[in-house]
């Protein structure tokens, strides 16, 4: 995957920062003093005294959070600044607004279980919000972040699509839903690689069984990535190896039917024609059956 955050995933971040960015009070701002730091401890000049620190308005800490964010890129000390929100006003909308920033700027430094942990803990306070949409697709796209190469297990990829299809599933009339589903079809054609790749190693070593089965996966299960063309020429090279012909006939005949102009239905009609055959669809195959089953047949 990219080394980089995804520009989707930035430009709904920085516009949940804007929205959620109001400059109620100047950076230089003082806490109020006043009878509020009277104490009686003050009268007696043999009283220890400690020093108390009065809470800063949380205002200021979140203003100067989205400073350090968006003016100098500083994520450790705009963390600090939300955090602090968080800790010195707990129950106010400004420790709500705090803990959402806190996920997104986790998300921009690439700390991306930082991210995950801050954002569900935002949908388990906050579930009924607005923004429980956004903290959902971080989440999300912390764990698309991640997705591996397709040689690699798969299980952070698996995570990804499930926390994005909860995002389209959730919240499907929200701007997060559309690039949720971008991420989705990005995620599925990785899944199905990962199988392609395997039944690949499967078909060098003739273990032909092992190479449908894996091959089936991809048919069945994400024939709208682009591996499913080579994955039913694969089955038409896996069915004449073992000798099953109808069903290498039937790959060959459901890939040129889906497929017209694709370079592996030519190579799959070459192959049955040098067995004596032709492509032929046998409707009673698995291979038909799953291809009509999604309208694709």
């Amino acid at each position: 995957m990219s080394l980089f955050v995804s520009r989707d995933t930035r430009r709904l971040g920085l516009a949940r920062l804007l929205a959620l960015a109001v400059f109620a009070a100047p950076l230089g701002a003082c806490s109020s003093g006043g009878l509020s730091n009277f104490s009686m401890a003050s009268l007696n000049p043999f009283a220890k005294k400690d020093v108390v620190t009065p809470d800063e308005p949380a205002e200021k800490l979140y203003n100067e959070g989205i400073y350090l964010l968006n003016e100098k890129r500083d994520f450790k000390e705009a963390t600090k600044r939300f955090e602090e929100v968080d800790r010195q006003h707990p129950y106010s909308e400004w420790a709500r607004k705090s803990l959402l920033m806190s996920a997104y700027v986790s998300y921009e430094a690439r700390q991306f279980d930082e991210c995950i942990s801050a954002a569900k803990r935002y949908i388990a306070l906050h579930p009924g919000t607005p923004d429980a949409a956004y903290a959902q697709f971080l989440i999300g796209s912390s764990n698309y972040e991640r997705i591996p190469t397709v040689q690699r297990d798969q299980a952070v990829t698996e995570k990804a699509l499930a926390e994005l299809e909860e995002v389209y599933r959730k919240f499907p009339n929200t701007e997060y839903a559309a690039s949720a589903r971008k991420k989705i079809e990005v995620a599925r054609d990785n899944l199905a690689g990962r199988e392609m790749d395997v039944g690949r190693f499967y078909m060098n070593k003739r273990n032909y069984t092992g190479a449908i089965n894996r091959f089936k996966v991809v048919v069945t299960q994400y024939q709208t990535t682009r591996h499913v063309e080579e994955a039913l020429y694969r089955l038409t090279e896996a069915y004449m190896s073992l000798g099953i012909n109808g069903e290498a006939q039937t790959a060959a005949a459901v890939l040129g039917h889906n497929f017209p102009e694709s370079s592996w239905y030519k190579d799959a009609y070459t192959l049955v024609k040098t067995g004596g055959l032709e492509p032929s669809e046998a409707s009673g195959s698995w291979i038909s059956k799953a291809f009509k089953k999604v309208g694709l047949g």
